[in-house]
């Protein structure tokens, strides 16, 4: 969340930030007049104890307690309770909107209103040219036997779908893969974190209250299903107190994912594209506010470290203002090609989130020894996102047989070269 000092004393660059987004909800107005009356109130209360001090202090040397006096303190320490009591009700308001203003993009970000006006920073890899029409991901799977779209559809309802023998095999092993690409070449430390977590967790990463309708909730025990690793990974050290020399912190982490996706009828309903549940990948830094920019750049060439290795063409977007995520400052997606879908599938987006989260989770660091605690900086991006993946590896890899191709990189995991008809 913002600093509350920042929106005292700048509420212009918090309004310009909304206008960039493309945002024109009142929360802001809103957000200044209970903060407002917050002060106030609270100022007032302050005033109201001195002089209940003052009272009590000359009653205290009075013998003969006049009942004036008496009636004076009761009168004094009840206007006390309930003026704090609407000083504590207008913080929590005040708390409530605060959570709901989005992070301000950075100056380098271009202004937008929404996707179409994001900007292709660079594209890499040689697309194929097929001498057959090369097939969508949906026809190869169902054709190989690796796809099974009914008996997901039997088991839990639309937006599921079962993988089987050596599609399962496959995405284990682009799994694999992709951790010790990161842990062993890119440096990153594996964690394997739960995949549902308190509400807290969910409010300090961002996701509560904006996003409560995609989140899957279990009601009996207040515990979110993760939309990503990024909500357990941000909650690491929520709260606490890291000491000198600590950061940067880099993590990686697979887990599957759950959302509620909702979309049109007809709008990506084939295929494995957009499902309830999925798997990714998921990086993950604490840094130091003055490298974090840096730190994202290296993100983002670990995330294209894979698509080079996988060898599939692929392209690197600077999302605009109108398009960027509510906790980020900067965000880069990538995208990689499926010529059987003929289109650019999102794989990754790696952003930079400032002090964002760290303020919603209260995690501080110390630049030295007895230093004053400061927010610091998080990063995080998908490296990368499942099954966006496996359609890539799929379609870019067919053959004129219906069989696929296994990359180079994933036949030690697969103990195979080609996937067949089972």
């Amino acid at each position: 969340m913002l600093d509350i000092k920042l929106i005292r004393e700048n509420p212009d660059v918090v309004r310009e930030s909304l206008r960039k987004r493309n945002d024109s909800t009142s929360i802001l107005d809103e957000l200044i007049s209970l903060d407002n009356r917050y002060r106030q109130i609270l100022t007032q209360t302050e005033e109201l104890r001195a002089e209940l001090k003052e009272t009590s202090n000359t009653l205290g040397k009075i013998k003969e307690k006049p009942p004036a006096l008496i009636a004076e303190m009761r009168e004094l320490s009840n206007r006390i309770q309930a003026q704090q009591s609407e000083v504590t009700s207008l913080d929590t308001k005040v708390k409530e909107c605060l959570l709901q203003i989005p992070n301000i993009p950075q100056a380098s970000v271009p202004e937008g209103k929404s996707d179409k006006d994001n900007t292709v920073v660079s594209q890499s890899g040689t697309i194929r040219q097929f001498d057959f029409k090369p097939l969508p991901h949906w026809d190869l799977g169902e054709a190989l036997g690796i796809f099974d779209f009914q008996r997901g559809v039997k088991l839990s309802g639309t937006r599921f779908y079962i993988l089987k023998g050596a599609g399962a095999r496959l995405e284990r092993a682009l799994i694999a893969f992709m951790l010790d690409i990161h842990v062993r070449e890119h440096g990153y430390t594996e964690m394997y974190c739960p995949y549902m977590v308190k509400r807290e967790c969910m409010v300090s990463s961002g996701n509560l209250p904006k996003f409560a309708d995609n989140l899957y909730h279990d009601d009996e025990d207040d515990l979110w299903f993760i939309p990503t690793a990024e909500v357990p990974l941000t909650n690491l050290y929520r709260g606490e107190i890291l000491e000198p020399k600590t950061l940067p912190l880099h993590y990686v982490a697979y887990t599957a994912c759950f959302r509620r996706e909702k979309m049109s009828a007809g709008k990506d309903t084939k295929g494995i594209k957009r499902g309830h549940q999925f798997d990714k990948v998921e990086m993950y830094k604490f840094v130091e506010p003055d490298t974090s920019n840096d730190e994202l750049e290296k993100m983002l060439h670990d995330a294209t470290d894979i698509c080079v290795k996988l060898d599939i063409p692929y392209r690197v977007i600077q999302i605009c203002t109108g398009d960027l995520g509510f906790n980020s400052t900067k965000t880069y997606d990538i995208e990689m090609w499926a010529p059987g879908c003929e289109e650019w599938l999102e794989v990754s987006s790696c952003s930079n989130c400032g002090d964002f989260q760290a303020r919603r989770a209260n995690i501080r660091y110390r630049t030295e020894s007895g230093a004053r605690p400061q927010f610091m900086h998080t990063l995080n991006g998908s490296g990368l996102a499942l099954p966006r993946v496996l359609i890539s590896v799929l379609e870019n890899y067919q053959q004129a047989d219906g069989s696929i191709t296994v990359p180079e990189v994933l036949r030690s995991f697969m103990g195979v070269d080609i996937i067949k008809k089972e």
